[in-house]
């Protein structure tokens, strides 16, 4: 067994209980008072009682013997859930379920189809802010990427120089800041693009009317995102690459005469690219999530909103199920930069 597969074994194991741990927390946290538990005991009854009223059956008997059945069946569903125990075992049954992605059903949120389930409420969400953010994160990041370099092979120019104040005036500004100044800018001064949502109301009905009138909803709040976030990683880039650009290494290959190019993409960018790889992707993993206050100026429906939706009406299932999501994408993330690194460092997977 080489280094790097024992390298890798430890790091999963490692990183699955770290996943274990923090799901745990996120259900003791979230239930403390017993208020997970009130959630799911007021779910069962409702399901109970809806699908008794369904019964014409049971529209005949009297109050008392209506209570009585409802009882009963409350009692066994909630000693199936486990609902009876104490609350460790009740604590691991959740924490099973999470780990499994049983999320539950929503308390008061639903899908566009009417469903409570928290999965596919998620999943419903998830594509539209991946469409915007996760869009928009790339874009940001290859060309400040590009912009980077350029800014390192001309250091302390003009161009360097502007570019440098650029990213420090974008960064310091949070991106819904520059949705505001935007939807007021494109939407009511030169009504350019709307000011919001995902689609007209009422949408187009064909496939590609509808598509076209995404795309158009989707222009103004794609533009803000790149635009707020380019600069950080052109700053960012250029930073690295000059540090690398220090290195012996490197001043061994510009005194052996390499052309200027090969020294940047051979024996600069490789060792410079784990730190902009790990940033790049966990941007990635957490635009998958989206932007709370943006999406919220933008009215896009994406997680952000769902998010922000579900703090204001203390729907907890949604809560948890979001952080166990996002808990999953930064566990898959690690594992997979680990792999990222052995492939673009080889110091890495020399030493494992």
């Amino acid at each position: 067994m080489s280094n790097l597969t024992r390298y890798m074994i430890k790091r999963v194991a490692i990183l699955s209980l770290t996943l274990v741990l923090a799901i745990y927390a996120t259900v003791v946290i979230a239930n403390m008072g017993g208020y997970v538990d009130k959630l799911l005991k007021d779910q069962i009854k409702f399901e109970i009682v809806q699908r008794l009223n369904r019964d014409p059956k049971f529209a005949a008997l009297s109050n008392e013997e209506k209570e009585r059945l409802i009882a009963v069946q409350f009692n066994a569903r909630i000693k199936a859930a486990g609902l009876d125990q104490p609350f460790p075992i009740r604590s691991v049954i959740q924490l099973t379920n999470a780990l499994t992605l049983n999320l539950g059903r929503a308390s008061f949120l639903k899908s566009a189809s009417g469903s409570s389930m928290v999965s596919e409420i998620i999943l419903e969400r998830l594509p539209r802010t991946i469409l915007l953010f996760t869009t928009g994160t790339v874009l940001a990041s290859l060309l400040g990427l590009y912009l980077g370099l350029q800014q390192a092979k001309k250091a302390l120019s003009r161009f360097d120089r502007s570019m440098i104040l650029f990213s420090i005036f974008t960064y310091v500004q949070p991106p819904w800041f520059f949705g505001i100044l935007f939807i007021l800018l494109f939407s009511f001064y030169l009504r350019i693009f709307p000011p919001g949502g995902m689609v007209s109301a009422p949408p187009p009905a064909d496939p590609l009317g509808y598509a076209l009138d995404l795309l158009y909803h989707l222009a103004l709040p794609l533009i803000t995102w790149v635009f707020a976030t380019f600069g950080y990683w052109s700053y960012t880039t250029r930073n690295i690459v000059l540090q690398t650009m220090s290195e012996d290494f490197v001043t061994a290959a510009k005194a052996r005469g390499l052309p200027s190019n090969r020294v940047l993409f051979r024996y600069v960018l490789r060792p410079a690219s784990p730190p902009i790889v790990t940033g790049m992707v966990f941007a990635l993993v957490f635009s998958w999530t989206g932007a709370i206050i943006t999406e919220a100026v933008f009215n896009w429906p994406g997680l952000g909103l769902l998010f922000l939706q579900a703090i204001e009406v203390l729907d907890a299932p949604v809560l948890i199920g979001l952080t166990v999501v996002l808990a999953y994408l930064i566990f898959l993330t690690v594992i997979l930069l680990d792999i990222i690194y052995a492939i673009l460092d080889p110091r890495i997977k020399i030493s494992g």
